[in-house]
């Protein structure tokens, strides 16, 4: 969609585009290391999604500006690559700030707030979730729920394939779009209708990307998808953008140089997700 000279911010930077584990080194250098979040601004507001390695520069950032003080905080799920960073997240630690923490159903959490302190409890971690000064909000998102989170953002959710459950979210905002859709694994030659119906139109979408087709029959059962279905669907689903996202810690620059070259040659305007990347939606 062209943005008009009259349309709010609306805006996604990719914080953390890893997944599974963190890839430090020179090998990995221009694609970033950290792993999964990403920040969607929508004029004023702030929504985050996940919060892997990648949350903590943003949440020092956050400390130092004062025009954000509210955040949305969407977790896929709670696997650790997803969540690693929270208790890292410095606006959890100060009084000047709201902050809404959403998950949908996952195994062996009861609630959302059950779930982070499950994250932070001993002998994993030294302190609880009492430490945070920031004013706290757990919310569980159930299946297919559609959120209205005021000021004109609405966020549609969908259950992924993923082991122990995960969920989707597609935020609309100001008559443009953007999904984050990742953990999840296809099923081949059968696309997932919960994701068609979730990414039908919608501006970008970051889908995960972990594996390649010819990958995927090693990895049945781990709950991730390939680059290759995420063209599928963006086709199916006349969607404008596709980024690949949650690349695998063996995954080079080099690697991911040339899976970008692939998506391009097949829908130039598609591509892959890197630390830093920075789009106007």
């Amino acid at each position: 969609m062209t943005q008009s000279a009259n349309s709010r911010r609306f805006t996604v930077t990719f914080r953390g585009v890893r997944g599974t584990l963190a890839s430090p080194g020179d090998p990995f250098r221009r694609t970033g290391g950290n792993t999964i979040c990403a920040e969607l601004r929508c004029d004023d507001r702030l929504i985050v999604f996940d919060a892997g390695t990648g949350i903590r520069q943003l949440g020092s950032e956050l400390l130092d500006q004062s025009a954000i003080r509210k955040i949305d905080l969407m977790l896929t799920h709670v696997h650790y690559d997803h969540v690693e960073g929270l208790p890292f997240f410095g606006p959890l630690f100060s009084p000047d700030f709201d902050i809404n923490i959403w998950l949908g159903t996952v195994d062996g959490a009861d609630s959302t707030e059950d779930a982070v302190k499950g994250l932070m409890r001993r002998p994993y971690f030294p302190v609880s979730p009492d430490v945070f000064n920031a004013t706290m909000r757990y919310n569980e998102v159930s299946e297919g729920q559609t959120l209205d989170l005021g000021d004109g953002i609405v966020v549609r959710t969908a259950p992924l394939n993923h082991p122990g459950g995960a969920t989707a979210y597609r935020v609309d905002f100001d008559g443009r779009s953007f999904a984050f859709v990742t953990d999840t694994e296809h099923f081949v030659g059968k696309p997932d209708d919960n994701i068609l119906s979730l990414i039908e139109g919608v501006d970008m979408f970051a889908y995960d990307a972990s594996l390649t087709d010819v990958e995927l029959p090693d990895f049945v059962g781990y709950g991730h998808s390939t680059w290759e279905e995420g063209m599928r669907l963006r086709s199916r689903a006349n969607a404008n953008r596709f980024m690949a996202i949650h690349h695998m810690p063996f995954r080079t620059d080099n690697d991911i140089d040339l899976i970008e070259a692939a998506i391009k040659a097949i829908h130039p305007a598609s591509g892959v997700s890197r630390e830093g990347d920075h789009y106007e939606l």
